[in-house]
């Protein structure tokens, strides 16, 4: 095209050169596409077994899908689902209950794909021990029963807590938990794979730092409410936790030599979120390049965000 308006301006330099410019504009307008929004439609979930969706993880194993599960008062159930909505799978835990599952996590382990339930929840206050649940996921989608690999029992080293948000850094060793409805939020850990199988203390390393607070035309009596942290999720780089909030998605960068204490008395990256009816589910994609977030809804939409 560059060459042929150039053509027919040869009898002008003056003209040609203009020709040329606007060409050249048009074409690098045309390559230079908007980014594209945060949040993004990647689907809807209409399976109704997921209307009390509280977690979510990128299957390690599968591509294009994503485990789920439901909180408290519900079958101890992991779904498999696509990253459009549709269900794929269902699968049983046996041998533990869903006193209030809260959060999902996947990572690799001694070259097994493996999924982190945290029975973490205590909306009350009342638990004294609370558990972390560890499956290796199945080989294939065609259902049925799972057993934990192992699971952690373990308590808060002064009283209990609510917590919806954890995560695990395989490369070293940790679970990371984010209390909910203290501010700041308080952040623990505990080892991932324990020595010793009895009653576990977590370990306060630090709290979130640069959490938004409330915001000019909130509501009074739930400003408070929409900066609770419900979920978190590790990239799968290890660089950077994702933690999710009913009104934004924060982000804690983690330096290669850097402490987790010391990354997250960072101020994070925020991104607020689009409308999504109670914010309970967050989980990176397989590749790091965006996350997947959804809440308890029915149906839920299912949304893609490029960080």
């Amino acid at each position: 095209m560059l060459l042929a308006m150039a053509a027919r301006t040869r009898r002008s330099p003056v003209h040609a050169l203009r020709a040329l410019q606007v060409a050249t504009l048009l074409v690098a307008s045309a390559c230079s596409a908007p980014p594209p929004p945060f949040a993004q439609l990647s689907g809807i979930i209409f399976d109704t077994r997921l209307a009390d969706l509280s977690g979510l993880a990128a299957s390690r194993a599968h591509a294009d899908t994503l485990w789920a599960l439901d909180d408290g008062g519900n079958a101890p159930e992991l779904f498999a689902i696509g990253n459009r909505g549709g269900m794929q799978a269902t699968y049983r835990v046996a041998g533990v209950a869903n006193t209030d599952w809260e959060d999902l996590a996947s990572f690799d382990l001694d070259r097994r794909h493996y999924l982190l339930i945290a029975d973490t929840g205590d909306n009350g206050g009342l638990r004294k021990t609370l558990q972390l649940h560890i499956v290796e996921e199945p080989a294939s989608l065609e259902g049925g029963r799972l057993r934990p690999a192992w699971s952690i029992v373990f308590r808060w080293p002064d009283g209990p807590r609510d917590c919806e948000a954890v995560a695990v850094d395989a490369a070293h060793g940790q679970v990371l938990l984010v209390s909910k409805r203290r501010q700041p939020p308080e952040v623990f850990v505990l080892p991932l794979r324990p020595r010793d199988r009895g009653l576990l203390v977590a370990r306060r390393v630090g709290h979130l730092a640069g959490m938004p607070g409330p915001q000019p035309g909130d509501d009074p009596a739930t400003a408070r409410l929409r900066n609770q942290v419900t979920a978190a999720d590790l990239s799968p780089d290890g660089r950077t936790l994702a933690v999710l909030t009913y009104r934004d998605v924060l982000f804690y960068s983690h330096g290669r030599e850097a402490s987790w204490n010391a990354a997250l008395a960072h101020p994070p990256r925020i991104r607020p979120l689009a409308w999504l009816p109670q914010a309970e589910a967050l989980a990176w994609s397989i590749d790091g390049r965006g996350l997947y977030a959804s809440g308890e809804h029915s149906p839920a939409p299912l949304l893609y965000l490029n960080p």
